[in-house]
């Protein structure tokens, strides 16, 4: 049985991928598995899969079955703002230049060379998969045009409360479309094809009692008596989240510690406030710390009284796997507004407290105020992690695995 699982372009597609692939191991160990991302996130995928494989070369293979390995495939995405008016795009006039114009033309050439590879690569019959998962991302779009021609069976994933272009273009061929949020009866009637899974996420989020949490934050050294905020933007991290925290930060450090995740892409640009990270003999003393990525996000997470974060569906799962307070700050101009939306069903349900981008911008007085609130409300706070954590699907991964498999 031979499986192809592709996902990229941002690691809320990677770290369910990797979630679904050790539950096909589980229940299917000499499965043939292949994952096919982008370059740019390769490197994420081979040190994900470092507890199930060994790199070689181009490959990952996993230690107990040498049939799984990874590949990089070209791919190309399309840039688009959501809620844009005629006038910005004047008056973000580097943005337009650089993302709408430069980018989409480079995108479009990438997308074009993902489908010659696709096409190679999938042209022999013999080394066709017997099923493809495409978890989502610009990557898997080119890879499931050439499935539609070569009649391969593929699965869908969409996390976000709005299917992407790429999910919105493959979806109406595809085998299965499984949702990470819940869909409504009236959809599933009309789409049999449709079924409600919940997202994927590692087994290590899960809720951490009163004593664990305390061990998680005396091993970040931070001080386990009092509150901790950890902000933080994902994997490539936010400039915005990252601008405001440093704004901020002074006033927060007098009620609470802070843990910073200021990402690959914008660490550089906050190395200053490593000021604030004042160490003596070993110990931290000023309740700040900052990292420019966190490899065990769950632990670090599972330390936090308090969560500030954009409201990507994959970090939302996360979140409620842990069961945390949650402050949400989505990014407005995102398309199709996914974040928005998010995070607007949560707040409705009263599970997380919502702060747009731009009024963030406006008034970084509004987080500080907003986690101030949160810190000193631990009632509210339970809450809401409550709430947040009826969100939380922990056989999501297994519940995926096994459609797979049904239709391998």
């Amino acid at each position: 049985m031979k499986i192809l699982v592709v996902g990229g372009g941002s690691g809320g597609h990677i770290t369910p991928a990797v979630a679904v692939i050790r539950e096909i191991i589980n229940l299917k160990p000499r499965a043939e598995i292949e994952f096919w991302t982008d370059f740019k996130y390769y490197k994420n995928v081979t040190k994900l899969t470092t507890e199930i494989g060994v790199e070689w070369g181009e490959e990952v293979r996993h230690k107990k079955n040498p049939y799984i390995r990874v590949r990089r495939i070209p791919a190309g995405k399309f840039h688009r703002y959501s809620n844009w008016k005629f006038k910005d795009y004047f008056i973000h006039l580097d943005i337009t230049l650089k993302d709408l114009i430069w980018g989409n033309i480079l995108g479009f050439f990438g997308f074009l060379s993902g489908l010659v590879v696709s096409f190679c690569r999938l042209f022999r019959k013999a080394s066709r998969p017997n099923v493809i998962f495409l978890k989502g991302g610009f990557v898997c779009l080119p890879v499931g045009l050439a499935a539609r021609c070569f009649k391969i069976p593929y699965i869908i994933h969409e996390s976000d409360t709005v299917a992407g272009l790429a999910n919105r273009i493959l979806m109406k061929k595809a085998k299965k479309v499984a949702f990470g949020m819940p869909i409504s009866e009236d959809m599933t009637k009309k789409h049999p094809n449709y079924v409600w899974t919940g997202i994927p996420v590692g087994p290590e989020f899960k809720k951490v009692s009163l004593p664990k949490q305390m061990s998680y934050k005396k091993a970040f050294s931070f001080n386990p008596e009092k509150p901790l905020v950890v902000i933080t933007g994902g994997s490539q991290g936010s400039e915005n989240l990252n601008e405001v925290t440093r704004l901020i930060l002074p006033e927060l450090l007098e009620f609470t510690s802070v843990g910073l995740v200021a990402g690959r892409k914008h660490y550089e640009n906050m190395v200053d406030l490593k000021r604030y990270e004042n160490w003596e003999n070993a110990n931290l003393e000023s309740n700040f710390r900052m990292w420019e990525f966190n490899t065990t996000m769950n632990e670090l997470m599972g330390a936090a009284d308090v969560i500030v974060s954009r409201a990507g569906a994959t970090t939302i799962a996360e979140m409620a796997g842990l069961g945390k307070a949650t402050i949400l700050v989505p990014f407005e101009r995102l398309p199709g507004a996914h974040q928005v939306k998010n995070a607007s069903r949560l707040q409705e349900l009263g599970a997380a407290s919502v702060i747009g981008d731009a009024k963030m911008m406006e008034d970084p007085k509004l987080l500080l105020n907003e986690i101030q609130h949160l810190v000193k409300s631990p009632r509210l706070r339970a809450d809401m992690a409550d709430k947040l954590a009826t969100e939380a699907r922990a056989d999501a991964a297994k519940r995926l695995a096994k459609i797979i498999l049904e239709d391998a």
